[in-house]
């Protein structure tokens, strides 16, 4: 009893009395922000949400080319490259013996060539049918054999000096050509072989990373065997499989809502394949992601694509003020106007639509309903806006 006295004499009784006219005030204000507003029907933006990896913007395997023992590799996993850096090689000690014993048979065959050349330039200038000691003889002396033995063939027909000129101008020709056909076969033996010993060596084709290898130092590999797979990493791109009812809503070059971690971007359309997967009736659709974005290929991440159908799919949306705070179960009041009444009325969510101020309405309210937005705490079938 004192101390409800005290409070009657002090002046805490004002403060309280303060306390509940600007309560009571707030209440007035709160009920007089309430509106009635008309349900309508928009087009529903919902999203489906699908799982992709981050890739490289391009990636190539690359392969052995000549079977042998590796011997160098460039580096590890993550490791940067140049355009034609050497990744790895494959042992050549058999090939460069080969290679010396082929210059070795290119000098012998260019000598051999050259002793042709000149036998056939001796036969133009001196040739050996004029040659009085080849000339067919009798025992006699040279002299007389060029005068007196030589016509006599002649006239009796069993020598032709200059057909037998032709034959030697021929076979000198023969032996110059052969010469020539073993230095041209020797030098394509060495350039093969000099091909074969540089697809000894895997270069960069550009720049980039090693992203997985394969092999080591030490292990034997045959010609096609994967050694390591190497990227481009200065862009990045997602890569999903989208579901075949979703691809007619993607257009190449437009953009969508990504996730890469914990961070929300964008990503736009780069590629659609023009085939499905007749398995999972699915379609490989690619996204660039923003030059610079800074990821490992390899990430999980979503993209968000829009799930509409070809002639608009419409919903019941109501904004998400509408609803009735304090409440367990989504709840809306629902008007009359000709009666100046309401009624509280359970409704069944869907998704929260791209502007994250309305939400669609599954079931419960239908367009053309008239509903209170912006309803005071704790309101009651039968309050009705500017009703106090």
């Amino acid at each position: 009893m004192l101390m409800l006295k005290l409070v009657k004499n002090s002046p805490l009784k004002l403060s309280v009395v303060s306390l509940c006219f600007i309560f009571s005030m707030m209440l007035v204000a709160v009920a007089s922000a309430a509106e009635i507003i008309t349900v309508g029907r928009t087009l529903s933006s919902s999203q489906t949400v699908l799982g992709s990896t981050v890739i490289p913007y391009k990636e190539v395997t690359i392969t052995a080319k000549m079977p042998g023992e590796i011997v160098f590799l460039g580096g590890e996993v993550g490791a940067r490259f140049k355009k034609g850096d050497v990744l790895a090689k494959v042992d050549d000690s058999t090939l460069i013996a080969k290679r010396n014993t082929l210059w070795a048979q290119i000098t012998s065959a260019q000598a051999a060539l050259q002793n042709s050349q000149a036998q056939y330039h001796r036969e133009l200038v001196s040739p050996r049918s004029k040659d009085i000691s080849m000339m067919p003889g009798m025992g006699l002396p040279s002299m007389f054999d060029m005068f007196a033995t030589r016509p006599m063939y002649d006239m009796v027909g069993d020598y032709d000096k200059e057909y037998n000129r032709y034959s030697d101008l021929v076979n000198s020709a023969t032996g110059v050509s052969q010469a020539e056909s073993q230095v041209r076969m020797a030098w394509s033996q060495l350039n093969e072989l000099n091909t074969k010993i540089k697809d000894t060596v895997s270069v960069a084709p550009f720049d980039g990373i090693i992203m997985s290898k394969m092999v080591e130092v030490g292990d034997a590999v045959q010609p096609g065997q994967p050694l390591m797979k190497y990227g481009f990493v200065k862009y990045l791109r997602l890569k999903a499989d989208v579901p075949s009812v979703l691809v007619p809503s993607l257009k190449k070059g437009m953009e969508v809502k990504a996730r890469v971690g914990q961070d929300i971007t964008t990503a736009r359309v780069s590629q659609i394949y023009p085939v499905a997967d007749p398995s999972r009736h699915t379609v490989v659709v690619k996204f660039d992601l923003k030059v610079g974005y800074q990821a490992n290929p390899g990430m999980y991440a979503e993209v968000f694509l829009p799930d509409t159908t070809p002639g608009g799919n419409s919903v019941v949306t109501i904004p998400r003020t509408a609803l009735i705070k304090g409440r367990s179960l989504p709840t809306v009041l629902v008007v009359d106007d000709e009666k100046k009444t309401s009624s509280l009325r359970l409704v069944r969510l869907g998704a929260v639509q791209a502007d994250g101020k309305s939400v669609a309405v599954v079931s419960g309210l239908k367009a053309g309903e008239r509903i209170v937005d912006n309803p005071p705490v704790g309101v009651v079938s039968g309050w009705y806006p500017g009703s106090e």
